[in-house]
């Protein structure tokens, strides 16, 4: 990915969103812009029209700490996006010699402990996920939730599931905003690792083979995937709500542990037990449909 496209599309972008009234500065009726123009985000930034124009433009290396804070601060950038400059900021100031080649694919090895963990988990599903949305390693659960995720061309990959697979569209009872969080990880994720192989290669597959990635993706929109609920259509249980945790491990960089966990004595519960059960008689082994093992 080119970086200065990449600076100068995120801050167009950001300007673009934020209103004069909402950034306290005079709308006026004659603007050719959606947003604020280049000139007041200057302003409020206190850096010369110039100097931000130059930014703008993509070419961000050697801007201090101070300059992109205030940047920041004037176009109200939520935390995950003022990462997300800092971290453009940092590729600019780097050169890919200096960066370690990565392994395209699922590279990782996990410690043994990491396995024995997840499997401790029984109430509810629990996956180990790398920055480009692949499935490393899950529970009994983390297996049947994802049922069709594994069995789905990719492997295992949530964003290949989520945009190339129709059945993620009844499996997330809201798509648009399932499709914009696993674009606004992965967006995130190529910030952090801009010379990640394996990360470049799925966003070019995604944008080529669909429509509904390539104009999400062209949003620059970032996000950390912290926690909260969310609720799914399983093929074979059907409805199920679930609090999330997504927690970072420290020793594997880039690493996520997500767990989902049904309320207590909730309808949710009930069938989480009852898709342990399926995937405890269902032979893994081989690739079964789930739907059609719920016939």
């Amino acid at each position: 990915m080119d970086n200065k496209n990449e600076v100068r599309e995120f801050l167009t972008s950001r300007r673009a969103n934020l209103t004069p009234e909402k950034a306290g500065v005079p709308g006026g009726g004659n603007r050719r812009v959606a947003g604020l123009r280049r000139g007041e985000v200057a302003a409020l930034a206190g850096v010369s029209v110039e100097y931000y124009a130059k930014l703008e433009r993509g070419n961000i290396a050697g801007a201090s700490e101070s300059v992109l804070h205030a940047i920041a601060q004037a176009l109200q950038l939520t935390d995950a996006e003022r990462e997300h400059l800092a971290d453009l900021a940092r590729a600019a100031n780097t050169t890919r010699a200096t960066i370690p080649r990565r392994r395209a694919g699922k590279s990782t090895v996990l410690r043994p402990g990491i396995q024995l963990m997840l499997d401790a988990i029984t109430g509810g599903p629990a996956v180990v996920r790398n920055g480009r949305m692949d499935i490393l390693a899950t529970n009994l659960l983390g297996r049947a939730f994802h049922a069709e995720t594994f069995a789905a061309p990719g492997e295992g990959n949530i964003a290949r599931y989520t945009f190339l697979d129709p059945r993620a569209q009844s499996f997330y009872p809201n798509w648009e905003t399932a499709a914009d969080i696993v674009v606004a990880i992965l967006r995130t994720e190529a910030g952090r690792d801009p010379f990640n192989k394996a990360i470049q290669d799925l966003v070019g597959e995604l944008s080529t083979r669909s429509d509904e990635f390539r104009i999400r993706w062209s949003k620059h929109n970032v996000r950390w995937h912290g926690a909260g609920t969310k609720s799914f259509h399983h093929p074979v249980v059907g409805d199920l709500t679930f609090a999330y945790e997504d927690m970072q491990f420290i020793q594997h960089h880039g690493l996520t542990f997500l767990i989902y966990v049904p309320e207590p004595g909730s309808p949710s519960e009930e069938r989480t037990r009852l898709l342990a059960s399926w995937q405890a008689t269902t032979d893994t082994s081989t690739s079964v449909d789930p739907a059609r093992s719920s016939r």
